[in-house]
């Protein structure tokens, strides 16, 4: 995603634009919660929304008459669903109007996936689990099937009674904390959960006085899903707890304009995705753009959106392997795989061992 392409909006002085602004750069940034990514097509539409030469009803009437136009061949290709649901949730994020009420959240999900799930706004009714990256694999112990509604219901009027007139901030802050991932871990939805959560969560601050138009939900929301995922899983017999710890860092960026460091490899539960040594991380930085242009002269537009992608994520030591990049990038096994052998064979990332079959890790040096 082009950072400085809404940074220059989420700064503006004038109210409206540095609202659309913001709303689109977070609706936006919201899809890498399941490994997605938007087009060009798509931030130029964005950006005439905010300039105000189409409203939100336009854009989206501009995306669906573009894909009746451009359908994608590629079954892997979840392009079209990743612009469609920035589109709806920047309008989403625009409108003043909320209830704090589990038709709202049911309704959230409606309208972001209508036309694009089938279940679109239907809680789900089979249980259901998801192999985490965070996890190494594991799952979180999701609601069961026959008590959503309920639970759903019990958790928002349970939160309805939190008296936050009469505690602190840090109190607050670690409250929101569990809120939020009991919320999350019902999961109510078969699929687009995370981001129906985050735009009731979003909606939600705003009527309890936080401004949060600021870039933490678009520049991390895969780490706010992972600290979802940390804050409702447990493996006592290693020594893994759930912890709000993850959250709780989020939302102190997030709500009071803190700077805590937000590295999802410090999420992972096995400890091997930290790096092996303190890095210079300028020059770290430096190392990464130098090979991103070589990615980019290196590969196909598309493949090496997805090469840059990985290279941000788990820079030059941190070992992966496929199910990572599915994770990350939301691809097929074949696809995964196959971006994998054409990253080897290009030189831009070498096999590990001794973490297993098919890990690799890039290389800061290629040719």
């Amino acid at each position: 995603m082009n950072r400085e392409l809404f940074e220059k909006y989420i700064r503006e002085s004038e109210p409206s634009r540095r609202d659309k602004g913001y709303a689109w750069h977070t609706a936006i940034g919201l899809q890498a919660v399941d490994g997605l990514k938007t087009s060009e097509y798509l931030l130029r539409t964005a950006v005439r929304s905010i300039e105000g030469e189409i409203s939100f009803e336009e854009a989206n009437a501009l995306l669906q008459t573009y894909y009746e136009e451009h359908p994608s061949r590629d079954r892997d290709d979840r392009t079209e669903e990743a612009d469609k649901v920035s589109a709806r949730i920047a309008a989403l994020l625009s409108e003043k109007a909320f209830s704090f009420t589990p038709n709202e959240y049911l309704s959230i999900h409606r309208k972001l996936f209508t036309g694009i799930y089938p279940h679109a706004g239907r809680i789900r009714d089979y249980n259901i689990t998801k192999k985490e990256w965070v996890l190494n694999g594991d799952t979180v112990l999701y609601g069961s099937a026959t008590e959503l509604r309920a639970t759903l219901e019990y958790d928002l009027s349970e939160e309805k009674k939190y008296p936050y007139r009469y505690v602190s901030m840090e109190e607050i802050i670690h409250h929101l904390a569990v809120f939020i991932s009991r919320l999350w871990q019902i999961h109510v939805f078969e699929e687009g959960n995370t981001r129906t959560t985050a735009v009731f969560f979003i909606r939600y601050l705003r009527t309890l006085g936080f401004d949060v138009t600021n870039d933490i939900f678009a520049e991390n929301a895969w780490y706010f899903r992972n600290s979802l995922v940390r804050a409702n899983y447990n493996d006592l017999k290693n020594g893994i707890r759930e912890t709000t710890e993850y959250l709780e860092l989020f939302l102190r960026n997030l709500l009071l304009g803190e700077d805590h460091p937000l590295h999802n490899r410090t999420l992972h539960i096995s400890g091997t995705f930290k790096f092996c040594e303190k890095v210079n991380i300028e020059e770290q930085k430096a190392n990464i753009e130098r090979v991103k242009a070589n990615i980019e002269v290196s590969f196909t537009a598309r493949t090496a959106s997805h090469a840059c992608r990985l290279l941000e994520e788990f820079g030059f030591q941190t070992i992966f392997g496929r199910s990572d990049v599915q994770t990350v990038l939301g691809l097929k096994p074949t696809r995964g795989t196959a971006l994998l052998k054409e990253m080897r064979e290009k030189g831009f990332i070498e096999p590990v061992a001794g973490f297993g079959k098919g890990k690799y890790r890039f290389k800061q040096r290629q040719g």
